[in-house]
């Protein structure tokens, strides 16, 4: 670690070195449409020295429609912004040792009828972008997964991957914290997968990808934060859009939206409606093993499951503009959902004194409800100083019924039959609280602070109900669990940013103090007499971020953050669930949250028609928690544990290229190495530690997005992706592949657009894992089936283009739009 720490520091003063001897400036400023005063995102904007017509470097706009160049020479430039649809603009501008930051502040572009017109070939937005300290990828023109979820999505997102239980994990990490409009919003690790199904693709206008989030965020989830940013457009005058699509499987989808806005109000609804149809198959060859290692008996298991749901995803906001420095804002989302499952389970055993064959049938019908309500207040003390103030509240239950039927056959032709029926009531909710004060003391120095409180609860009794068939069942006492999970967290933050020249500075510091309970009632037991487990610690998180601008639009980051990942609440719940009687799991309540210290260094060059980033990252971590298997008897039970430390390195390259007019490409490659020491573990009840010996590897993803846009309003998509092998506790998990394809057509001035997709079509989707450990060797393979062709028809309506009086804000709104800003 210290060569870590001494190769950050001569990086630091090195880069403070070559920043005092910098001589060039920067030019900054932002693109607004000229008729509604609105920001314009995604504006080419290029300088070149004037008399010249080769431009010299160039950028793009951001989501505020601002705009900065670094690293520009003395001399005298001319600037252009351009955008389709739209005149371009000129602007001339000088760079001096008396004037190093040059502010053209706002540039109006209008729009040139005439070129709409005479367009041919369909444009979109670039689908990736890189800002200070994430990467952004733009998802309203993803071609592939139109009419899907939110969880398909994601996995066609860059260093993302989503398993066949809706499992996320980003670089090969599954520690991940997933976010709704920047906050938690009710996800957590034990229901995220569920709702991720139940959010609509087309509801979601960005990703966020934050690797190494600095103070200011949340540092739970030792991968980073997966921001998922729902879509709000804030156009003058009202419009909406109406969406129905089909599969092959059966499933269909739904959905509608209407937006209004004005200088005052700014406002939205959507509503959208999903079923959803999959199937799959699994087996699972297991050996037994005597001490020497020697296979005594075997177990084998293959499975079918059909899986059909359907969900209500409903959004509606509300912005309320009520003077030039105040703003007040409620927003909020509901799901509604289904889902059942039919899966069927045939072994096979030469166990001694077990079955020889044995067919296991069951049925879950579960229902979910749940949604987030969000309170925001703004106050502007100044264009650089502000207060935002944010109470939210969340709710996630789910209630499901499961029916467990087994039929099997012993020697000599003995039959038995078993059936049960388990009942389970999860509730969870959980308040935040947090106010952020922002103030920027100069044009380059910046102070945030804030404070954030998270109070969340979670309960989850289940009840079993077993005999040998269903007229016979009474209440199993053995199988009743009462779980209830308490978590309090209060958080205080501080960061500081500048900027000298070339060279960029944030520190930052966070501070969290956790309070954790959890009690686990058995049959007769009572609030009272349960002995509850509880846990509280204080931990702090600074973090760290350099950065320089080199010549020619090259640009250097180094960062350093401290992470968490607290164990979730199904980990730590103690109850043994034996429903499965030959597949036994359980929770630790003892477990410790893990912690990471974690390094990246990225660089980044941008061209006309080419992006490149490249991130080196490393990462340590203490008390890592891992899945553990050991085998009694014919017996296979499972349980959380915190087993041993990791590390891994890696480097991540990602490239956008437009290789002609009409056709570009947006790869990612994700090399890493991941080491597990050795470890020795007593499971409470076992009688031989579980062992593992340390392992490593070398892995690595490759995602590749193929955007072809074509004349007749033709739009073409291609996603393949690579996973390699990747190590996980007591063995591996072999490679897997997919390809994605889609196309869209447009009509009638784009008011109306067809999409044709379809998912896996190599049919390749699989998760195969070979796994061993004390008294056992286990191959695994699950599959989902691809091939599934979808299909969507969206229609846009409404004053599109509002009358400018509509469109126009109030006089106080005009003239702040064109000072300073």
């Amino acid at each position: 670690m210290s060569k870590v720490k001494e190769a950050v520091l001569a990086i630091f003063f090195t880069l403070f070195a070559l920043s005092a001897f910098a001589q060039t400036g920067s030019v900054r400023g932002r693109i607004i449409d000229a008729k509604t005063k609105r920001p314009l995102e995604f504006v080419n904007v290029s300088i070149r020295a004037t008399g010249t017509q080769t431009p010299l470097t160039g950028t793009v706009s951001d989501s505020t429609g601002v705009f900065r160049i670094n690293r520009v020479k003395n001399g005298t430039y001319t600037l252009t912004a351009s955008f389709i649809g739209y005149k371009s603009v000129e602007k001339e501008f000088t760079i001096s040792p008396t004037a190093r930051n040059v502010n053209v502040k706002n540039i109006l572009l209008e729009e040139d009828s005439q070129v709409i017109d005479e367009i041919q070939v369909v444009g979109q937005r670039a689908q990736m972008r890189f800002e200070i300290d994430k990467k952004v990828f733009d998802v309203e023109s993803n071609i592939s997964q139109a009419g899907g979820s939110a969880s398909e999505l994601l996995e066609n997102i860059p260093s993302v991957e989503v398993d066949n239980e809706g499992e996320i994990s980003l670089r090969g990490n599954s520690s991940v914290t997933i976010w709704i409009n920047g906050k938690a919003s009710g996800l957590s690790a034990d229901n995220q997968a569920q709702i991720l199904e139940q959010i609509p693709a087309e509801s979601i206008e960005r990703i966020e990808l934050i690797t190494n989030p600095s103070a200011k965020f949340s540092p739970e989830g030792t991968s980073g934060i997966i921001n998922i940013i729902l879509k709000k457009n804030r156009k003058a005058g009202y419009y909406g859009s109406f969406q129905v699509g089909a599969d092959i499987l059966g499933g269909y989808n739904a959905s509608g939206s209407i937006n209004y806005s004005s200088g005052k109000i700014e406002s939205y609804l959507n509503v959208g409606y999903r079923q959803r149809k999959s199937e799959g198959k699994d087996y699972t060859d297991r050996i037994n093993l005597d001490d020497q290692g020697n296979p005594i008996s075997y177990l084998n298991q293959k499975g079918w499951n059909d899986r059909d749901g359907g969900s209500l995803f409903t959004r509606a906001g509300l912005t309320l503009h009520l003077t030039q420095t105040d703003h007040i804002g409620i927003e909020g989302f509901g799901h509604f959902g289904n889902r059942n499952s039919n899966n069927t389970i045939r072994y096979e055993s030469d166990v001694p004194g077990s079955f020889t064959s044995s067919e296991r049938i069951s049925d879950s019908d579960n229902s979910s409800k749940g949604g987030n309500i969000n309170l925001d207040y703004k106050h502007e003390f100044s264009e650089k100083s502000n207060l935002v103030a944010r109470a939210s509240w969340d709710l996630w239950v789910s209630d499901g019924t499961s029916t467990y039927k087994q039929h099997s056959l012993y020697p000599e032709n003995k039959e038995t039959s078993s059936w049960q029926q388990q009942e389970s009531d999860n509730r969870s909710q959980s308040w935040e609280f947090q106010a952020d004060y922002v103030n920027q003391f100069t044009e380059e120095s910046k102070l945030e602070a804030g404070y954030k409180g998270t109070l969340s609860s979670q309960k989850s009794p289940v009840e079993t109900y077993s005999g040998e068939t269903e007229a016979t069942a009474a209440f199993d006492e053995l199988l009743y669990n009462k779980y209830s999970y308490d978590r309090n967290i209060q958080a205080l933050y501080a960061t500081f940013s500048t900027k000298v020249n070339n060279f960029g500075l944030q520190l930052g510091l966070r501070g969290e103090y956790t309070d954790t309970e959890t009690k686990s009632l058995g049959y007769r037991e009572t609030e009272a007499t349960a002995i509850p487990y509880k846990d509280d610690y204080f931990s702090l998180f600074p973090s760290l971020f350099l950065s320089y601008s080199l010549p020619k639009n090259h640009e250097i980051q180094v960062n350093y953050t401290r992470r968490i990942s607290r164990p979730r609440g199904w980990q730590l719940n103690p109850f043994m669930n034996m429903t499965d009687s030959l597949n036994i799991s359980f929770g630790n309540p003892y477990l410790s949250p893990e912690y990471s210290n974690s390094f990246e260094l990225n660089y980044i060059k941008t061209w006309e028609k080419h992006t490149l980033s490249v991130s080196t990252y490393y990462r340590n971590t203490d008390d890592v928690i891992q899945r553990i298997r050991y085998r009694e008897g014919d017996v296979m039970k499972s349980t959380s544990a915190n087993i041993t430390q990791s590390s891994s390195a890696g480097a991540e390259i990602v490239a956008k290229n437009k290789l002609l007019k009409f056709l570009d490409f947006t790869t990612t490659l994700n090399f890493y190495y991941n080491e597990l020491e050795g470890f020795s573990y007593l499971p409470a009840g076992a009688d031989t530690p579980v062992t593992g010996e340390r392992d490593d590897n070398f892995s690595w993803t490759g995602k590749i997005i193929a955007n072809a846009m074509l004349p007749y309003a033709i739009s073409l998509q291609a996603t393949g992706s690579y996973n390699s092998k990747q190590i996980i506790a007591q063995g591996h998990r072999e490679a897997s592949y997919r390809l994605d394809l889609g196309a869209r057509k447009f009509f009638f001035d784009r008011k109306i657009n067809f999409s044709i997709s379809v998912q896996d079509i190599l049919n390749s989707r699989s998760w195969h894992s070979i796994t061993s450990g004390n008294g056992f060797k286990q191959d695994s393979d699950s599959w989902r089936k691809g091939g599934v062709f979808r299909f969507t028809l969206s229609y846009n309506f409404g004053n599109m283009k509002a009358s400018k009086q509509k469109q126009q804000r109030p006089s106080e709104e005009m003239n702040m739009m064109e000072e300073e800003f």
